[in-house]
């Protein structure tokens, strides 16, 4: 759970998951342990699954996860480790992330902090039509919030859906790599699409500025799920 995170990478005066996961490593293994993370989140996004990977030497015991599961917060689960490669790299040989952010429509107290009550009327078949636009792109530099410290801002996107549920929408998106506030900001603006506060002209002139200016990043973080990263060794 991302609620009472600032994040998922260490920062100076915060806690996150890996300043937590790091503290927990600490006390098990009695040495500073530094992890390295696969994939980042803004404070407040969850993560269904993510990676860590860290350089030790020696064995770890059987009882080792229990053991570390029982030392970290309870928003913090580790659901397995394993031995990899000398030179595996968590990030670096991740092929993609998937995240899918959550809307509903109706007030519901229990979904509060895990989605964004959105009670606004949205046309399924603009959404749809926005996220596959979204495909013809690569540069997201309109998605990324500033002061970004980033080489490029070209991603590949590989897949881009909204999916209707009963009491609400799901945005799913799958890419090699995200800019910062990337699906926030997806998200936000496609919804003025739905909304019909943007036209289809208006929404591709928005991408094409490469102006964060223009896009909406007012989508709250409790909806956002970082869901999957995929490895080249993964079965599917």
């Amino acid at each position: 759970m991302g609620a009472g995170f600032s994040g998922f990478q260490i920062q100076a005066n915060a806690v996150t998951i890996q300043s937590e996961t790091e503290k927990a490593l600490m006390v098990l293994l009695r040495k500073p342990v530094d992890l390295t993370g696969s994939s980042r989140t803004d404070a407040g996004v969850h993560a269904l699954q993510n990676y860590f990977h860290f350089d030790w030497e020696g064995e770890l015991s059987s009882s080792f996860l229990y053991n570390l599961n029982a030392i970290l917060p309870p928003g913090i689960s580790v659901r397995s480790v394993r031995q990899m490669a000398d030179d595996a790299h968590c990030r670096f040989d991740a092929v993609s992330r998937e995240y899918a952010y959550f809307i509903y429509s109706r007030k519901d107290p229990f979904r509060a902090d895990r989605a964004w009550y959105y009670p606004f009327a949205t046309d399924l078949s603009k959404l749809q039509w926005a996220a596959g636009a979204l495909m013809d792109y690569e540069d997201f530099t309109s998605f990324s919030k500033r002061n970004t410290q980033v080489k490029t801002f070209r991603c590949r996107i590989l897949e881009s859906r909204w999916e209707e549920l009963e009491d609400g929408l799901v945005y799913r998106v799958r890419a090699n790599r995200f800019l910062r506030g990337m699906v926030r900001g997806l998200v936000g603006t496609m919804l003025q699409v739905g909304r019909g506060k943007l036209s289809e002209q208006e929404y591709r002139e928005v991408i094409d500025s490469r102006d964060c200016t223009r896009a909406d990043f007012t989508t709250p973080a409790q909806g956002l799920f970082l869901v999957r990263v995929r490895f080249p060794w993964d079965d599917d």
